[in-house]
């Protein structure tokens, strides 16, 4: 794979930049890379991520005839189920981490960053980078772009394993141009390959943009009207990876062949069960080969009527298809998946009342994992913020499931020792309402400010009645009752 050295002999100080040559090495980069295990390992893993698992897929049935001849089996069932293990996996991990977004230390610094949309750009990354073992963030100015594994070919520094340039490129189809951009430390560089008369890519490409500086500033001069253009860059690199994790590989690796023996052992049970509930006996058949029989099967499972030749006998042979043993290798082999992956199985908890300490504890796993996996977020972020030329450091909200019933029992026994304010946060947080917490509050006071005054503790001025004060009213009652006692 083409590394930052390699750029520098055709692009260094030094060297007169020659376009064509450039261009020769930015399609060598593409080839190499998509030869590359990092590259294929993406692509497979994407596969599995949109179920369409590649080994049950491509999974063929064969007959060998009497002769020894290998031949595709057409006749019997085949069923390709797939499951959705691995994209249940990675969406669960993304959003058990990312799913509340990125949390600064200054209320500000989203906004800077691009506001929500930074939010989902860190999401989208990290779910990539889950996928193929690593995605990009690009600093675009003022926003964040996600680039693939499977279409940025990096460029690492051999002395200390940096990203210091990179080639991403996409092609529609096989019959459409192929586009690419060459980014370096000072610019990037956009170039086209199209087709030739036989539709085919040519090999020698164009500029299809000349190379710029990523910061376009405008200077305009109100008397003559010109306007001067100023390219500026960032103080490092402005694409940054997101690793998956510290091994930095798919998170595919390791459970491929777990996934794969599900789907093999539950589509297996699905043909036995489409087929073999009945064996056909033929006497005198000696002479037909496997796909005789196969054929002879076909005709019978469609007409539902038997036409041996003459001399043959034909017998059906009930059979009791064995699934007790099937069932619990496939428990088996799901619960390893899970285990495996350290993912929290739902199913486990919703299966019954379970206590706030026992769900605490299947959270352990994970709670491990996505340490790991928001450490591999967290430097990226804060290598974008860097770039944009912010002091201010990430974290993230973990995304629990709780026991409501037993959390707000909790809380309400020790509520004495908390402030009603603090209790009544809690409680409607816990109730999906923490957003009417303040209005809830604020609503208390006044009610309790009318309910004093009501009950004669504060004057309507504000002031407190000491004992032995009365007001006008009550001195002009009691002077008229002395008046009716004198008459």
């Amino acid at each position: 794979m083409k590394t930052y050295q390699d750029l520098l002999e055709i692009t260094g100080e030094g060297v007169t930049r020659n376009e064509e040559k450039v261009m020769e090495f930015v399609r060598a980069t593409i080839d190499e890379y998509m030869s590359d295990d990092l590259y294929n390992t993406a692509v497979l893993a994407e596969e599995y991520y949109k179920k369409k698992n590649r080994t049950i897929t491509r999974f063929e049935k064969t007959i060998t005839t009497v002769t020894g001849r290998i031949v595709p089996d057409e006749w019997s069932a085949n069923h390709k189920v797939v499951s959705g293990f691995f994209k249940r996996f990675v969406t669960d991990q993304n959003s058990f981490s990312l799913g509340n977004g990125c949390v600064f230390g200054d209320n500000t610094t989203k906004d800077k960053l691009g506001g929500v949309k930074f939010d989902k750009a860190v999401q989208k990354a990290g779910k990539w980078a889950l996928i193929g073992g690593v995605s990009y963030l690009f600093w675009n100015l003022d926003h964040a772009e996600v680039f693939l594994a499977r279409s940025f070919a990096p460029y690492i520094d051999e002395e200390n394993g940096a990203l210091r340039g990179g080639v991403r490129w996409w092609q529609v189809s096989s019959d459409k141009p192929l586009r690419a951009t060459l980014y370096e430390e000072d610019g990037y560089t956009e170039y086209i390959w199209n087709r030739d008369e036989k539709g085919k890519i040519k090999t020698k490409g164009e500029v299809l943009h000349p190379k710029e500086g990523y910061i376009k500033i405008e200077k305009s001069a109100p008397a003559d009207e010109t306007t001067d253009i100023e390219w500026r860059n960032y103080p490092a690199f402005p694409i940054v990876p997101l690793w998956a994790n510290e091994e930095r590989q798919s998170e595919i690796i390791g459970i491929q062949d777990g996934i794969d023996a599900y789907d093999l052992i539950k589509n297996g049970f699905e043909n036995d069960l489409d087929q073999a509930q009945v064996f056909w006996v033929l006497k005198s058949a000696g002479g037909m080969e496997d796909p005789d029989l196969a054929r002879f099967m076909d005709r019978l499972k469609k007409l539902a009527v038997a036409a041996p030749a003459d001399g043959q006998e034909i017998e059906p042979v009930t059979v009791q298809i064995p699934y007790e043993a099937r069932e619990r290798l496939l428990d088996r082999l799901e619960h390893d998946l899970y285990r495996d992956f350290m993912a929290l199985d739902t199913d486990k908890i919703a299966s019954g009342a379970v206590t706030a300490t026992q769900i605490t504890a299947s959270y352990k796993p994970s709670d491990s994992k996505a340490t790991d996996y928001e450490y591999q977020v967290g430097e990226a972020v804060e290598a974008i913020l860097a770039l944009a030329g912010i002091d201010d450091k990430v974290t993230f909200q973990r995304d629990y499931i709780v026991n409501t019933g037993e959390t707000i029992g909790w809380v309400l026994q020790s509520a004495q020792y908390f402030t009603p304010e603090y209790v009544t946060k809690k409680l409607l947080t816990l109730l999906g309402d923490g957003d009417l917490a303040d209005d809830m509050i604020t609503e208390m006071h006044e009610n309790e400010l009318k309910s004093m005054t009501g009950a004669g503790v504060i004057t309507p001025g504000g002031g407190a009645k000491t004992e032995g004060e009365g007001s006008e009213e009550t001195e002009e009652q009691t002077d008229e009752v002395d008046e009716t006692v004198e008459e």
